[in-house]
């Protein structure tokens, strides 16, 4: 870590990319990051995990050094706040002669408690326990919490419903051609299909990364395809490349039938 935050200052004395960085403007960074390491581990490639945390890892030191250059703070402080924190919210574990053997239930809920108390004097809504990130995460949190004191659709059916409302909404935005309310009532779309998902156990950001997944895998082979025939994409027409995308579905369906197939096998 010396090693890491010494080169981290040298950057931030001699390198003009570096020099021109503020908190805000590696903020993206962070989240991307932390989008590759959550695409590592999907792919399980060791190497990759390992060099994607570090990459993770460079954003908190960047930051850190910026801050501690306004005397604000410095990595070492983030480190010590870190580690109060995690002491402080696992009593279970730090002063375990004063605990029973909790389940991880139990420990959740203590977890909760001491989170409360720490707010204690803060002036505080229930959806300010929401953290800021991804929207589908947030949007299906927020729905989930204030699931928990009746504001929530009684079926799935109602929740689709309310989905087709805002479909028929956003189709009449469309025909008014005003850009505002076309965002507006999209933003609402988004969120009544996430609250159909939550209604159905299903998490929004995993199936939209999955599909994403699976979007990636079969472009790849359209261009795959388009490179052994000697051509470019441009050069072909959608015709082409539809029936490209077409053959990379079946192709890899029948690699997951197999795939599953092998695990079968071996699990027997």
């Amino acid at each position: 870590m010396d090693k890491l935050l010494k080169i981290m200052q040298e950057l931030r004395e001699k390198c003009p990319w570096d020099q021109q960085q503020t908190p805000m403007s590696l903020t993206k960074y962070a989240i991307e990051e932390a989008y590759e390491v959550e695409a590592a581990v999907r792919q399980g490639n060791i190497d990759e995990i390992r060099n994607e945390l570090g990459d993770l890892l460079l954003q908190v030191v960047f930051q850190s050094q910026m801050f501690s250059e306004q005397g604000a703070f410095n990595f070492q402080d983030v480190v010590e706040a870190i580690s109060e924190k995690l002491i402080r919210r696992h009593p279970h574990v730090f002063q375990a002669d004063q605990f029973n053997h909790l389940t991880p239930e139990q420990v959740s809920e203590l977890w909760k408690q001491i989170k409360q108390q720490e707010k204690q004097g803060k002036p505080q809504s229930r959806l300010d326990e929401i953290k800021h990130g991804p929207a589908l995460l947030q949007a299906q949190e927020i729905q989930e919490n204030v699931a928990k004191v009746g504001f929530d659709f009684e079926t799935v059916e109602d929740a689709y419903g309310k989905l087709e409302e805002e479909l028929d909404e956003f189709k009449q935005a469309l025909k008014n051609q005003n850009i505002d309310e076309i965002q507006d009532e999209f933003g609402d779309c988004l969120f009544s299909l996430i609250n159909v998902g939550r209604k159905l156990a299903i998490s929004s950001e995993t199936s939209l990364l999955s599909t994403i997944h699976k979007f990636r895998s079969r472009f790849a082979f359209i261009e795959d395809q388009a490179q052994k025939q000697q051509r470019t994409l441009e050069d072909m027409t959608l015709s082409e490349m539809d029936e490209l995308w077409n053959q990379a579905k079946r192709q890899l369906r029948l690699g997951e039938k197999t795939h599953a197939s092998q695990h079968e096998s071996l699990e027997e």
